[in-house]
């Protein structure tokens, strides 16, 4: 199963705190809006994304369809076969907004010790 670009999605209380601090370990702004209260972040090949009031937990971030760079790959496992994959393996969705065909879709599971693995495609 390729599940695309990997990212931890931190939930923040103060978007300036946290991005000075990761700025201080040699992350980057990479993309997001402070206006929209997210940053996404980037040393080497490592991702985080810093959310404010966006959710309550951490949680793991898979990008099908993406390389570290938001690059779109040419071959990828669309999000509609790893969430049936995954449901024929008896994991079930938290939350799943997978509405059309193809393009852009998500959906949430978490693993036995309740941490959220959140899918996001964009493409």
């Amino acid at each position: 199963m390729k599940l695309g670009a990997f990212s931890l999605s931190l939930s923040v209380k103060d978007l300036q705190a946290s991005k000075a601090f990761y700025q201080k370990l040699g992350f980057s702004v990479y993309a997001g809006n402070e206006e929209h209260q997210y940053l996404i972040m980037k040393n080497g090949e490592t991702l985080i994304g810093l959310f404010h009031g966006m959710f309550e937990n951490n949680m793991m971030t898979f990008n099908p369809g993406w390389d570290q760079s938001a690059n779109s790959l040419e071959q990828y496992d669309d999000i509609r076969e790893i969430h049936q994959s995954l449901k024929a393996q008896g994991i079930d969705s938290e939350h799943e907004s997978i509405e059309q065909p193809s393009g852009p879709a998500n959906f949430a599971i978490k693993d036995p010790d309740g941490n959220v693995i959140l899918f996001d495609q964009h493409v």
